[in-house]
């Protein structure tokens, strides 16, 4: 029997569509922005949101998905993809001493607005994954596991998450011996052990459980 990789799998690739977009587009708005985070969970390293307006009237990336259902590969073609292809795009980023000073979730959100506040032109609905913009006077809807749902918001997915990738890289050149480049900051068996071995570095969440 063949087997099939998560970039194959018929049944997931199926669920993303422009759905949502379609609707808000057919209640009057424009500029449709899909939200999305990635490093909520990690120990090291900023959380990183991305927003992106597409364009409707172009073809969806092969393959778009949600980013931790694809490879890096395709990943980074489909980036690069929407970058050339989408109306617009931002990135709004936390680093860990601010995470530590008022917690991932807020942290989380305030990635998110400051990715919405610099898209030009600017957004008039937001897709958003799980969460409610509440402190943005934007009509939007927070749709859970959104990334796998909305194109718009797998869009966001893969921005940020190639975006943070490549920035825990450079990491891993500062911080040689933590193996940054492979686990990107999130709590491996690898990662834990380089902590109890060198201690924290500048850019570890010192809140964050097993780091200190």
């Amino acid at each position: 029997m063949e087997s099939k990789t998560k970039d194959q799998n018929p049944k997931t690739e199926i669920q993303i569509s422009l759905d949502f977009e379609n609707r808000a587009v057919a209640e009057g708005f424009k500029f449709i922005a899909g939200v999305d985070e990635v490093g909520r969970g990690c120990l090291a390293g900023a959380v990183v949101a991305a927003a992106v307006i597409l364009d409707l009237s172009k073809p969806l990336p092969e393959g778009l998905n949600d980013s931790k259902k694809i490879s890096a590969k395709n990943r980074e073609r489909i980036a690069e993809e929407i970058r050339e292809n989408a109306i617009c795009y931002q990135i709004g980023q936390i680093e860990a001493e601010e995470i530590d000073r008022i917690n991932i979730l807020q942290a989380t959100k305030k990635a998110m607005i400051s990715a919405v506040g610099r898209l030009n032109p600017a957004a008039d609905f937001l897709l958003i994954d799980a969460l409610q913009l509440k402190e943005l006077n934007l009509p939007q809807k927070a749709i859970i596991h959104g990334d796998a749902i909305s194109a718009s918001i797998a869009a966001a997915s893969i921005i940020a998450k190639t975006y943070r990738d490549n920035l825990m890289k450079e990491f891993d050149k500062i911080y040689p011996g933590y193996g940054f480049s492979k686990h990107v900051g999130y709590g491996t068996k690898a990662h834990f052990e380089a902590l109890r071995k060198f201690g924290a570095t500048s850019i570890h969440r010192k809140t964050f459980r097993g780091v200190l």
